[in-house]
């Protein structure tokens, strides 16, 4: 039974020590990736573009997770959410060229904050197993990978808010499944950790940002 224990002493330390390490590295990320967006709106930078972005965004990321395991895993981390942080720039001023834009992007922001952190809070303290939002997310990837492809084929603009409405439930769901995982001993590596929680914020709050400049523009 003491072996048990001092077992069960050292996976809690353990996923303590992660837990800390991807909060701590998050936040670092998201002022990093905010101040970029910023440099980026100031400077009226053009966004790249959907192919640019995206090869940019696949390619940093499959250079993190090739390196998640050294130093330079922490260099592409950054590099990853400053580019994105690049895209968001221009998204910004579009929206800022809107009636009400600044106040849409500010309530995103706080809604995103209110959202990720009930979320966080709610898994931490309940310590709740979520392993069960795994079918979810595979299945919900596939869904919006469909309806993203069918956007660029054809002409989906009605089916948009249901598209942001989708992604908001899809981040949702990462946040707490992610979380879980890191609490419960399933996710090792806090790089991966704080990727996986900096793009689901990532599109959480652009996905309520579109969500809200609908509802402006009526």
């Amino acid at each position: 039974m003491q072996r048990f224990n001092t077992h069960e002493v050292a996976i809690e330390r353990a996923g303590n020590s992660v837990l800390r390490n991807t909060y701590g590295l998050l936040a670092l990320t998201l002022a990093f990736s905010g101040l970029v967006a910023f440099v980026s709106q100031q400077m009226g930078l053009p966004h790249p573009g959907l192919l640019p972005t995206l090869i940019g965004f696949y390619g940093l990321m499959f250079a993190t997770v090739r390196l998640r395991n050294s130093g330079w895993g922490l260099v592409t981390t950054f590099a990853l959410t400053g580019f994105m942080g690049y895209t968001l720039g221009p998204i910004l001023n579009m929206y800022l060229g809107m009636h009400n834009g600044a106040q849409v992007i500010s309530s995103a922001f706080t809604m995103t904050a209110l959202v990720f952190g009930g979320l966080s809070a709610f898994v931490l303290i309940t310590r709740k197993d979520m392993s069960f939002l795994r079918g979810f997310i595979t299945a919900g990837f596939f869904v919006l990978l469909a309806a993203i492809v069918a956007s660029l084929i054809f002409d989906l603009s009605a089916f948009q808010l249901a598209i942001s409405a989708g992604f908001v439930l899809f981040s949702s769901a990462i946040i707490l499944y992610q979380t879980s995982e890191l609490i419960n001993g399933g996710e090792t590596n806090y790089i991966m950790a704080t990727i996986n929680l900096y793009v689901s914020i990532y599109n959480l709050f652009l996905s309520l940002l579109q969500i809200l400049g609908v509802a402006n523009n009526d």
